[in-house]
């Protein structure tokens, strides 16, 4: 395994920022919508419990609130476990796969689908999802049970979403040492811009604007937000605090592909997203402060 030293600083955080948003195109895609839609799901939320969750088989909604953090429980609660009822987790799991081919598809083109430069991705990606670790990871253990697809495009989402849950699940960590309640975690990151709006999180995580303001002032009591909302000095340095403990969380994968590897694949990574954006993989609105 390459020395951490011998990487460039953050260049695992580089590389997973490029590759993370490729696996989430299927969350906003109305190849989703349509392929959810066709086993019997219909309501956005309850596709999006169900195909992050399948991996884990039929969940109910404690390990879901508890592994993916963010969303209000109740919420949960709402469609999960009845959402297994219409679609067993082998069906959600396959509807997901077809999602996500006619996603990269339509986002990329064939062409980049079937090139060297997508097979290449896919071999980088699975590489260094080989020094991934299944200890205190639930969703990143329950996925990385799952089969590796054939096809290139299809490996290196699959290789993708890998990256991304076992990252997340060292951030949720990083969040429990900093303190930080679902909402809260929410919140902060908001402020720094990077996360996603207002507007989006309350239509999406099952909170009120009223548990958001409550959020608001604990974090102002905290001395972490100022009272226009922003940042102070002590919640800039708690947010990177955060971040740079979950680069150490995270380390392995990059540091087993090692410092070419990983200039490599951020390369191709990059020109792969800056396509799926410029093709409207994610709405307008979605990320900054509202």
């Amino acid at each position: 395994m390459t020395s951490l030293a011998a990487l460039p600083a953050r260049a695992g955080r580089r590389c997973h920022n490029v590759i993370n948003p490729m696996h989430s195109t299927v969350y906003f895609s109305p190849d989703a919508t349509r392929e959810f839609a066709g086993v019997g799901i219909e309501d956005r939320r309850a596709a999006y419990f169900a195909g992050r969750a399948a991996a884990m088989g039929a969940v109910g909604p404690g390990a879901v609130a508890a592994t993916f953090y963010n969303f209000k429980y109740e919420l949960v609660a709402r469609h999960l476990p009845a959402v297994w009822e219409i679609a067993s987790p082998q069906v959600v799991l396959a509807a997901r796969t077809r999602a996500a081919d006619t996603t990269l598809r339509r986002l990329l083109g064939d062409e980049a689908v079937a090139s060297d430069e997508m097979a290449e991705a896919a071999r980088l990606a699975l590489r260094a999802a080989e020094a991934c670790t299944r200890h205190a990871r639930p969703l990143y253990a329950a996925h990385a049970d799952l089969p590796v697809p054939d096809e290139p495009h299809l490996a290196y989402w699959h290789a993708a979403t890998l990256l991304r849950e076992h990252r997340g699940d060292g951030h949720l960590t990083a969040l429990l040492e900093a303190d930080l309640d679902p909402l809260e975690a929410l919140v902060s990151h908001t402020a720094t811009g990077k996360g996603m709006t207002p507007k989006w999180i309350l239509a999406m995580r099952g909170w009120t604007q009223e548990e958001w303001d409550v959020a608001v002032a604990r974090l102002t009591g905290r001395g972490l937000l100022a009272t226009d909302g922003e940042l102070t000095p002590a919640g800039v340095e708690l947010r990177k605090d955060i971040e740079d403990r979950t680069d150490r969380l995270d380390a392995a994968p990059y540091a087993h592909l090692g410092a070419a590897g990983v200039e490599r694949l951020t390369e191709l990574a990059t020109g792969f997203i800056a396509t799926a954006l410029g093709a409207g993989a994610f709405p307008a609105d979605l990320i900054g402060k509202g």
